[in-house]
């Protein structure tokens, strides 16, 4: 036990912070510190003007057909233009020279290898890529061939199969 009115010596003494002491930052609060790592934000490239839509026309005298595969090559950023038949479509390329045709084999008034000879003869089309598709494949697959039909697709067919086709085709020199 230590007498009252003993002396501590004051380097023994720990002093004792006040409330306000110890609330206020330590020498080290003012410190610099280093900044934290700043993520770049990405600038977006300058727009390209975009490439001319390929143009597909559709010939088919199903309208359900029809929207079928415009919604699907409309979604996969193609251009779209239907005819119900080969003498709608003729109507059609005589306003519009598409990139492809895709063309049923069985419709009225004109069906798809009329329509394909009318194409083939004539010289600012002869060059015009034709996807001919139909149900009865095996019985149509030479005459559509010997026509010169590009591709030919027995339905029902893959849709994958359909946009590679048109892909491939899109992607040839455009020939006249």
């Amino acid at each position: 036990s230590v007498p009252a009115t003993a002396s501590i010596a004051p380097e023994l003494v720990t002093p004792v912070p006040t409330a306000l002491e110890s609330a206020a930052p330590g020498p080290s609060a003012f410190l610099p510190v280093a900044p934290e790592p700043v993520t770049p934000i990405p600038i977006a490239p300058e727009p390209v003007a975009p490439a001319r839509a390929c143009v597909i026309l559709v010939v088919d005298d199903s309208l359900t057909v029809r929207k079928i595969t415009d919604r699907l090559l409309s979604r996969e950023g193609y251009r779209v233009v239907v005819a119900k038949d080969g003498v709608d479509a003729l109507d059609k390329l005589q306003q519009q020279r598409p990139d492809i045709m895709i063309t049923d084999v069985e419709m009225p008034r004109m069906d798809g290898f009329e329509l394909t000879r009318h194409v083939r003869a004539d010289s600012s089309l002869k060059g015009l890529p034709i996807i001919m598709i139909t149900r009865t494949a095996d019985k149509h697959r030479e005459h559509a061939t010997e026509l010169g039909v590009d591709v030919f697709l027995g339905k029902p067919y893959e849709e994958s199969d359909l946009l590679g086709h048109i892909k491939t085709l899109a992607a040839r020199p455009v020939s006249t």
